[in-house]
Formats: structure tokens, sequence, C-alpha cells
């Protein structure tokens, strides 16, 4: 009998369904084996590519590291290099995933490997086909013989092979070791599908009796936080399925894999009967979007889930200050406070004379990550050259030097030689590669620059022509990412460090346009100061995070709108450019990004390259949608969020519906459960109207949902077909091509309505109840939406107020005799004001 077998004895085993072509879903897992992976130093060729995340084969991102290269020639097509033993390390179950799914975020390149283990069962011996997917390679074993392997290693694109087995009659021991090089956003996964073969089930071999592995099971499936969202009071997950026994529990609190704070743990009890779980005060957890893994133990055997909720102190912060000097001050001194201790906190504290050692200290534990060039480095390294050169006479001499070793040391391009996996293809890190090139040149101008080999002064020249060609681009494209509430922030951050520390003048004065561009651009697609709208790049932890989103900050500074929350990148720098640079904010935008006029607005205009994106945005006092007009239509999508919208003045009143990416919860698939879309839609938009057509790829998911937080409304209903909610004045109905399926239990208990199938039409409509009086009287009024065939494939929607809306082929609308094309949108854009209701009756 081998290591792995003994793991057998005395333990008894969880037995589930397994159907041919059903997947294999309980395992045993190792711990991930992990070494770095370096390759020699040397430069890459390539530019900033506005376009990388438009995929044109599925998900697949084509850029490829030398780190890639150097692998793909040691391993592709060869057997995988097994390592070590299988030792038992955790158990995972499935929660509704077909696959082992342990993707994460790696800031260097690094070699990973895992032991999967579990058990099929089946009465009678037989020949089986097992189908093996994952991204990487995978060894498969089957009772001790090895079976076959796979080694594609195409970074984060699946394979899929199959593997003939024989199964002996009983238990059947399955093992598979699977690896891959992990290169920043991994996915790390490996899928098993029974594909046919003797009626079988699967068996997991579990140290407890099998109904207590099963009672365990079922709470964590079951479980959900009581809230959407955290801005006071106890925080605390809830389940249906009580255990019949006591039980220990970990929650370990995560930040997003951005976080670089360690994690904060819970230790708490679940007793029999219990179905609560208090993890603690609203005030005494770390703000922001949170991941919490719940752990619970009993009897040996421990399992896990990762749960999301924000939290958010609005309560300690209170209302902000009324002028923007008191919003100043308020936003350095939070910050410097409850801030990540980072290099942007530090400026804030820098920025506020808080001088010392807790400040010092800040800066130099993010060096080591600057000096080793991991992915995202550049964000730390702009704020950093804005602390050295603005506040060096305030930091310790010692940490000054190590400051500037790190400085010289930094890989700032592609062309200098390294051997790290830094994003250099997109929009916003280019930005901040190029401005930390001018600036560090222009800070050490006779210095030598490690890698490049330049003085500073000729470091500097080569940022600044960089900078002026990104800056070129951007005045005639604007953001790549379009319209990105993650992104806004990082463009501001080298923005607003070149308006500060820029030596020329044409670059200080193009910052300066470039960032009041910004605003507007929040202002026009904000609903109560908070941006509301299609994005070229979603996060669920930027989706759901309303109030401690940094752009929500922002519109707090800016604006006296929203709340602030713990990790940022640009809020500080935007404190101190209007404080001390003569920043300044045109005041007509607060009425914009705050609308509480009786007209409505119609914002209309395009983003990125080629103006690849057109984005319609229509907001009345009552509420708001954004969406992007005739984008990719049925293709594959990444990250884009094509739909949002929010009611009445309460920003977690906020809707919007997507295609998964992938069927787990709080996963790190681009897209994922809630970021971006899986297969993007035909979707059509004029004023408070807008249909969704969906026709998603096969082996997608087999759903599409809205994110629709009961608990947030005022008042909603969902039956049939039809869902209504109201959030103070805000009205919106969604009606969907077939039954809509509130989910009752599970992590998004509450805040999702299903719509099931790969094929499938949303008909959205908002109104107003200042017009449309209660969701009652709307929904009756507007329970008759039906999308109905026209001629040359125009789709028609007969609305009460709107009359006949005909939506073409071609991405055009006609209606209330105007015609709406997307195609002719400008980067510039423009904004109409309309009366709420019908166009030219008394209103």
């Amino acid at each position: 009998m081998n290591m792995a077998m003994t793991l057998t004895a005395n333990m008894d085993h969880l037995r589930r369904p397994l159907g041919e072509g059903m997947p294999v879903t309980y395992w045993q897992l190792g711990a991930t084996a992990e070494a770095r992976y370096d390759v020699p130093d040397q430069p890459m060729e390539g530019e900033m590519d506005p376009f990388f995340f438009m995929t044109k084969h599925k998900n697949f991102i084509p850029h490829e590291y030398p780190c890639r290269t150097a692998f793909a020639a040691e391993r592709r097509g060869k057997r995988p290099n097994v390592a070590g033993v299988f030792a038992l390390s955790r158990f995972w179950l499935p929660f509704g995933s077909p696959r082992v799914d342990l993707s994460g975020f790696w800031f260097r390149p690094t070699m990973i490997g895992t032991w999967a283990r579990t058990m099929i069962s089946v009465k009678e011996a037989g020949a089986a086909t097992l189908r093996l997917g994952t991204c990487g390679g995978a060894v498969l074993f089957v009772n001790g013989t090895e079976v076959g392997w796979m080694a594609d290693y195409v970074r984060n694109l699946e394979a899929r092979q199959d593997f003939s087995v024989d199964l002996q009659a009983g238990e059947n021991e399955i093992m598979v070791f699977f690896d891959d090089l992990a290169e920043r956003d991994a996915r790390y996964f490996f899928q098993m599908d029974y594909v046919s073969g003797p009626a079988a089930k699967q068996a997991l071999p579990v140290p407890v009796q099998a109904g207590v592995a099963g009672e365990i099971e079922a709470a964590l499936d079951k479980m959900h936080f009581e809230q959407p969202v955290y801005r006071s009071g106890e925080v605390a997950l809830v389940t249906s399925a009580a255990l019949s026994v006591d039980a220990g529990a970990v929650v370990t609190i995560a930040g997003d894999f951005m976080s670089r704070e360690e994690p904060m743990k819970v230790e708490c009890d679940l007793k029999a009967g219990e179905t609560r779980l208090v993890v603690g005060k609203t005030e005494a957890l770390p703000s922001d979007f949170r991941h919490f893994h719940v752990a619970v133990s009993a009897g040996g055997f421990t399992a896990s889930r990762v749960f999301g909720v924000e939290i958010c102190h609005a309560e300690r912060q209170g209302e902000a200050a009324g002028d923007l000097a008191g919003r100043i001050r308020e936003t350095l001194d939070e910050i410097s406070s409850y801030g990540e201790p980072d290099n942007v906190t530090a400026l804030a504290r820098l920025g506020s004379g808080r001088f010392g050692a807790e400040t010092d200290g800040m800066i130099a534990d993010t060096l080591p990550t600057i000096v080793d060039c991991h992915d995202c480095a550049d964000f730390a390294l702009v704020p950093l050259l804005w602390c050295r050169t603005v506040y060096g006479t305030h930091i310790a001499p010692e940490v000054v030097a190590k400051i500037d070793e790190a400085i010289l040391s930094y890989r700032y391009w592609m062309d200098e030689p390294g051997n790290d996996v830094q994003w250099y293809f997109s929009e916003n890190h280019a930005l901040l590669f190029h401005t930390a090139t001018y600036l560090a040149g222009a800070l050490l101008p006779e210095a030598r620059f490690e890698r490049s080999g330049r003085l500073g002064r000729e470091q500097s020249a080569i940022g600044l022509s960089r900078v002026r060609a990104w800056l070129d681009h951007f005045e005639k494209w604007e953001m790549a990412e379009f319209n990105s509430a993650p992104y806004f922030p990082i463009d501001l951050k080298g923005l607003t460090a070149l308006f500060a520390l820029a030596p020329d003048a044409d670059v200080r004065e193009r910052a300066r346009k470039a960032i009041r561009r910004l605003v507007t651009i929040v202002a026009r697609s904000a609903h109560h100061g908070i941006l509301t709208g299609a994005q070229g790049r979603s996060y669920e932890h930027t989706l759901r995070a309303a109030g401690s989103l940094e752009l929500s900050g922002i519109a707090r500074l800016i604006w006296g709108k929203g709340n602030y929350g713990r990790r940022v990148h640009a809020l500080p720098q935007m404190a101190l450019c209007l404080r001390d640079h003569g920043l300044d904010i045109p005041a007509d935008l607060a009425a914009v990004a705050d609308w509480r006029g009786s007209q409505a607005q119609e914002w209309c205009f395009a983003q990125g390259q080629d103006r690849v994106a057109r984005l319609y945005h229509y907001k009345t006092q009552a509420y708001s949608i954004g969406t992007a007009a005739h984008y990719r239509w049925n293709e594959w999508g990444y990250q884009e969020t094509v739909l949002h919208i929010r009611l009445g003045d309460n920003p977690d009143a906020q809707v919007w519906i997507n295609h998964p990416g992938e069927t787990i919860h709080s996963g790190y698939g681009r897209p994922s459960y809630w970021g971006g879309s899986g297969s993007l839609p035909r979707l059509w938009h004029y004023r408070g109207l807008a249909v969704m057509v969906f026709d998603c790829a096969p082996e997608q998911p087999d759903f599409t949902h809205a994110w629709f937080p009961r608990q947030i409304f005022d008042a909603s209903d969902v039956t049939g077909e039809t869902a209504v909610a109201r959030s103070g004045d805000g009205l919106l109905l969604l009606k969907g091509s077939a039954p809509l399926e509130p989910v009752l239990e599970g992590p998004t208990a509450g805040n999702e309505v299903r719509l099931p199938g790969h094929e499938g039409v949303w008909i959205i409509r908002l109104g107003d109840a200042g017009r449309d009086g209660s969701e009652e009287a709307f929904a009756a009024r507007f329970a008759g939406l039906t999308l109905a065939q026209g001629e040359n494939g125009t789709l028609v929607v007969s609305d009460p107020d709107y009359g006949p809306v005909h939506f073409h082929a071609d991405g055009r609308i006609l209606a209330e005799g105007r015609t709406i094309d997307s195609g002719k949108w400008s980067v510039e854009g423009s904004a109409t004001e309309l009366p709420p209701g019908p166009i030219g009756v008394g209103n």
C-alpha cells in the first residue's frame, strides 16, 4: 500500500452522485508548492496595447513574457516534473464549481504544483473515460498507476484531454498532480469529468462520520452575510443549516489581490444548533470590499468557503466637511490614520506633517517589492517619488539612501533588462512607468540608473518623450480601459504627480487638463456623486464597494458626497494638488455629479482608440443608467460591465446584469462571477429603457444574472418573469424571457436574480415615483413590455412613454422621432437635457 492509500485508514466516505458527463468535484488537496522561476535578465520588445483586453480567442491574452517562453521550451509537450508525494493539507468541496480552482495572483514568476486525491466508487468493474482540463500540466494516476499526462502550458488558456482507465469494483483512488507557471493573475485549476463508465459515485475520504462532513458542507453551502454591505453595526454570517455537533470556525479577512497588508483572523465557535456566526463590529474590521475565508472544523475535518462583503466606515466618518479646505484636511487625516500602511498613506502623513518613524517604516517596508520589480510596483513607485522629492528632508537619511537605491535599481520599461512580469501593456501602467522614468531621472540627474545604464538626466529625457506620447494618445482617445472605476484613480495617480512635480510647464498644463477631463467624465456619469456606468474593466471588489471605492472618496473630497476606503491610489495626491499646487475643479461640475434638477441628462461619448467603446448615460434625480452601445456583441468578454444602474440617493441601491465567467464566488477569473461578462450581450439602450439579448457560449455557465440587493431597496418583488424595486424615488422593472429565479441561499442570498439558460433576454425599465407612482402602479404600467421582431432584423419595444422603440441590427435606435446612432459619438461627447417623461409632451 502506498503512502496515499494509508490516508484512507479509519476514514469514512462522503458520497455524492457521479453520473456520466458530470464533473468530479470532491477532493483532498496537498499544499501548493511554490518556487521562484527566474530567467536571465533581458529586455523585451513591445509597447502599450490599448486593445489587450479585447480578446480574440476566448479570454486569452496573447502577450508573452520571456519567463513563459523559457518555461514553454523547457516543459511544453513533455511529461510534467511530478514533485513530492501526496500529503493531505485541506479538503476541497465544490459549492457549485465544477473544478478545483486555486487561481490567484503572483507578483513574480512562480512555479506552482499541487497534488489532489479522491475516490470513485463503482459496484461493477469496467472501462471509463475521464476528461481532464487545465491551463498548465497534469499527470493522472488511477489506483497508484500512472495513466497519462498533459502539458500544454499556455498561460491561462484551458486545454482538455480524455483518458481511458479501468475501474475495479469498489473504491478507486484517483490522483492528479497539476502544475503551471504563475505570472500575475493565474488561472490555476483542473477539472475532471466522468465522461462515461460504469455506474459510479464520488467517495471523498473524510476523518469524521460522513454525516458530520455533510452537515459542514450544507452549513457553508447555505451561508451568507446578513447584509449585502456594512456601514455600521455587527458583521455576521448566517446559515439555514445548523450543525448537530459543536464546531470551531476561523474567519480570515483579506483584501483584494492588490492588498499588501496581513489578513486579519477571527476565531469563534459555531455551537450545535446555532445558525449565526458573529465576526465583529463594523468599526473593528478593516474597511473596503473584503474576502472572508470561513473555515469550519469538527472532529479533524475542516471545510472552507470564501464570502465577500463591503465594510464601509460611514458611521465613523460622518458627513463631509462643508468647505473644500475642510475636506482636504479630512482626506489627509483619514488616509494618514486609517489607510493601508504603504507609500500612499506615507505621502498623506508627510503632507499633513506626520513625520517620523511610523511614516518612514511604511516607506521602508515597500522598498523590497520595488527593488524586486513586483508586478504593480509602479503603483508604489510614483507616490514614493513624491515623498522623496517634496518631503525628503523629513525622512530619515538612512531611509532616503535606501529609497535612492530602489529608484536606481528599478526596471522602468520593458526595453530595459529584467525577468519580472510587470504589466507594461495597459494604458494605466504605461502612464505610471513613464511618469516614474521622467520624475526619477529629474530627481537624480547625475546618478547612473542600473538597468538602462543612463544618467538620470538621460533617463528623464526618455521619460519625458514617453509621457508626451502618452498624453498625445490620451488627448485623442482617452481611457483604453474605458470609464473604469478602478482605473480612474490609477490614471489620476500619474497625472497628479505630473501636475505637481513635472519640470516642464507643458506637461504640467496638459496634466491639469487631463485631470479636469477625467473628473468631468466622472461627474457626467455619476449619480449623486458615485460613478454609475458601463466599464471596460471591472472586478467584484470594485462593483460591490460603492461606499469605500476610491472614486467615492474622490467624490467626497471634491463634492462632499461619498465615503473613504482604506486602500487608495490617488486620493492624497488629489488633495495635495488642490491644496499646494493650484489645481482647481470647475465648480459647475458639482451640480452635474449630484443631479437634482427636474430635467434628465443624456450623455453620449466614446473612449478608447478608434472610439472602440461608445458609452451612453442617462440620469434623472431619481435614477441613473449607463451602458456600452453596440459593443462586441456576442463575443467572449473579459472584464467589461456593459450595464449599470443606481436608484435614489442610496449608493448601495445599484444593479448590474452580466453573464458570469465562472461559477465560483469571489474567484480570480477574468471575467469572474460578477466582474465582467462571459459572453457579451446585444444591448440597446434608450433613455430609461434597455434590452439585453444573451446568446452565451455552450461551455460557459448556463445562466445570466442581476445583482439585485433586496435589503437595500425600500421595496422589491420578484414574481414570475418580473422583478421590481424602489429606492427613494427611483423605480426599476426587470423582465426576463423566462421566470426569474431569486437566489435564496448561499453567498448572494437576497442579492441575486437569475435568468436560466444560455440564451435569454432582459428588458430593463426605469422610472420615477414622483411621476410613475408606487412600485405596484409602475410595474402594472410597464409589465406588458415585450420584444417583437420587426423588419430587417430590427427589434421593437412598444413603450408606454416613448412609443415604438426600434432597435436596429447595426446598433441604431429610433424612438420619439429621434435617431440614436452611437457610430457618430465623439470622444469629447455631448450632454443634452431632456424632460424626464415623453419628449414633446408637457412635462
